[in-house]
C-alpha cells in the first residue's frame, strides 16, 4: 500500500503550439489539504483537468489508490472517487438549487425523477456542511457567493476520496471562506485528500499541509507549508522577487473629471456621491451586496439610474448605454472576466480590439488590427502561442490581461476596474498593479473596486466605502481614518 492516494508523474500536455505540462509530478497524500502553486499559465488547472478526465494527457501515468488509471471523461473521474470545484462557475440558471446538485444523477421511480427525495438529500447535505439555502430557490437567482457554495456542496455530496478546489473562495466573503475552511477541515478528518487552488497566500498558510509548485509548466518543487513562507513560496513560483506587490506612487491629483450626485438604481444604488479627479486612484471597499459592482454599471450604462446626476468634466451627461459610456471615454474592466468579459470563441485579437471597433473602418483593417494587438499583447506580457488563439484557451490571468488591453486600446479618461486581480497569480498581480499606477501617472482617473482590502489599502488615494447600497465614509490616504479597522468598521454599518 502506497503511503499516497494519487501519484502523478512525468505527465506531459500538448496543445496545437505550445506544450503546457512538461514532465510534471503531483503526488497526494490521503487526510491532507495540499496546495498547487504557480503563476496563470503555470499548469495548475491543466493538470488538474487531465487528471479528471476534461483533457487527455499527452505522457505520463496516473496513480489512483494503487491504480494505474486513464479517465476517458470526467464521470470517469467522478465514479471513481474524484470530484472537482471549478474556477469558473456553470451553474443552470432556470433549474433549482436542488437539480443543479444533482444534476444527471437524479433519485428516480422507475423513469420518472423522484423530486421529494432530491429535495430531502439537499435539505441533507445542506444541514450536514452548515449551508443556509432553500433547494427550491432558482439557481440564477443566487448571488455568485452562495453558487459557489451550491457547487462547493455538490462536490461533497460524491463522497469523493479527492475533492478538487480551484479558486474555491474567489467570490466569497470573509464569512464564508470561514465556512468553506470549516467544511475542508471536517472532509480531512474524514480521510478525504483537497487539492486547494488559490493565489491568496493568507488562505495557503491557514488552511493547508502541503505545499507544490509549478512555473512555466514545469515542476519546481514540494514543501510542507510549515516549513516555508510567503517570501519562499513567492520566489519559488515567479523565478525573481516580486517586492513591491502594491507600487503606489504619488501622483498628481488633478481637477474633478467625474462628480456623481445622488445616484440611485434599483435597491443596490441609494443615494450616491463621489467625485473623481484625475491621475487620482479612487478605492471602493465594501462587503459582498454593498453595491459597488451596481454603482459603477449605472455610470457606464449597463443599469438603469432612477434618479441622481452624473457630471462628466463639469457638464452634466446622460449615459443610457455602454455605447455612450465609451464614446464619453469611459471604460469598464467588468467583474464577470467569463459571464461578460471574454468573447471565449474568438481570438485574442478579436477580444482585444472588440471596444474599439469603430476605428478600423469598414471593412475592417486587419494589418491595423493586427499591429494594435501586437502592441498591446507584448506591452502587458500576455502569454500566448498567437494572438489568433482562442482566448479561452489562455489561462485566467492572461484573459484578464487581454481584456485591459482592449480598455486600453479605446484611451479613456476614466478606467474603471472591478476586481481587476481577481484569480490571478502574484505575478501577474503585480504588473497590473504597476500598470493602474502608471495610468494614474499619465493623469488618466481610476477607479478600482477590490474585495480584498490590502489591495485597495495598498492602491489608492482615497477610498468610498459602502454597506447595503449606501455609502458609508470616504477616507483619505494617510489621514487618522486610514486604517483597516476603521475601514471595515464602515464597511459593516458604522458611519462617519
Amino acid at each position: 500500500m502506497s503511503e499516497y492516494v494519487l501519484e502523478m508523474l512525468d505527465i506531459v500536455k500538448e496543445f496545437p503550439g505550445v506544450r503546457a505540462l512538461k514532465g510534471v509530478e503531483f503526488k497526494l497524500r490521503p487526510g491532507t489539504v495540499h496546495a498547487l502553486m504557480g503563476e496563470n499559465g503555470a499548469g495548475k488547472s491543466t493538470l488538474m483537468k487531465c487528471l479528471i478526465g476534461i483533457y487527455h494527457r499527452t505522457a505520463g501515468k496516473v496513480i489512483f489508490k494503487d491504480k494505474e488509471v486513464n479517465f476517458n471523461s470526467v464521470i470517469d473521474g467522478m465514479k471513481a472517487g474524484i470530484s472537482m470545484i471549478h474556477q469558473e462557475l456553470s451553474p443552470v440558471p432556470m433549474r433549482t438549487v436542488a437539480n443543479n446538485v444533482w444534476l444527471g444523477r437524479e433519485p428516480r421511480k422507475g423513469m420518472i425523477i423522484d423530486k421529494k427525495k432530491m429535495r430531502e438529500d439537499t435539505i441533507a447535505l445542506f444541514k450536514s456542511l452548515s449551508v443556509d439555502l432553500d433547494p427550491d430557490e432558482l439557481m440564477g437567482n443566487l448571488t455568485v457567493a452562495q453558487q459557489q457554495m451550491v457547487e462547493i456542496a455538490k462536490a461533497v455530496s460524491y463522497h469523493s476520496d479527492i475533492v478538487i478546489m480551484d479558486e474555491p473562495t474567489s467570490s466569497l466573503t470573509e464569512t464564508e471562506v470561514g465556512h468553506l475552511f470549516r467544511i475542508i477541515r471536517q472532509l480531512r478528518d474524514e480521510g478525504v485528500g483537497v487539492i486547494y487552488i488559490s493565489h491568496k497566500m493568507d488562505e495557503i498558510f491557514q488552511i493547508c499541509d502541503e505545499i507544490t509548485v509549478y512555473r512555466d509548466g514545469t515542476y519546481v518543487g514540494h514543501d510542507l507549508a510549515k516549513d516555508t513562507n510567503v517570501d519562499e513560496l513567492i520566489s519559488k513560483m515567479v523565478g525573481r522577487e516580486v517586492n513591491e506587490m502594491f507600487p503606489k506612487v504619488d501622483c498628481p491629483i488633478g481637477d474633478v473629471i467625474l462628480q456623481v450626485e445622488n445616484l440611485k438604481s434599483g435597491k443596490q444604488v441609494k443615494n450616491v456621491s463621489f467625485d473623481l479627479r484625475k491621475g487620482e486612484i479612487l478605492g471602493f471597499a465594501g462587503l459582498v451586496g454593498a453595491g459597488r459592482t451596481e454603482t459603477v454599471e449605472t455610470i457606464f450604462g449597463i443599469r438603469r439610474k432612477d434618479s441622481g446626476k452624473i457630471t462628466l468634466r463639469g457638464k452634466e451627461v446622460t449615459i443610457k448605454s455602454p455605447e455612450d459610456a465609451i464614446a464619453d471615454k469611459i471604460g469598464l474592466l467588468t467583474e464577470d472576466r467569463r459571464g461578460n468579459g471574454i468573447v471565449g470563441i474568438r481570438s485574442v485579437a478579436d477580444n482585444t480590439v472588440l471596444a474599439h471597433l469603430k476605428a478600423y473602418g469598414f471593412p475592417l483593417n486587419h494589418r491595423k488590427i493586427k499591429q494594435d494587438t501586437d502592441e498591446f499583447v507584448k506591452k502587458l506580457n500576455v502569454k500566448t502561442p498567437s494572438n489568433d488563439q482562442l482566448i479561452m484557451n489562455l489561462s485566467g490571468g492572461n484573459q484578464q490581461k487581454v481584456l485591459v488591453a482592449r480598455w486600453l486600446l479605446t484611451n479613456p479618461d476614466i478606467l474603471i476596474v472591478d476586481e481587476p486581480t481577481r484569480g490571478i497569480d502574484v505575478g501577474a498581480k503585480a504588473e497590473i498593479h504597476t500598470l493602474i499606477t502608471k495610468l494614474a501617472g499619465e493623469g488618466k482617473a481610476i477607479i478600482l473596486i477590490s474585495s480584498e482590502l490590502p489591495e485597495v489599502m495598498g492602491m489608492s488615494d482615497r477610498i468610498v466605502v459602502m454597506h447595503e447600497g449606501e455609502v458609508t465614509g470616504v477616507v483619505t490616504r494617510n489621514s487618522e481614518q486610514w486604517s483597516s479597522e476603521h475601514i471595515m468598521g464602515l464597511c459593516h454599518g458604522e458611519k462617519e
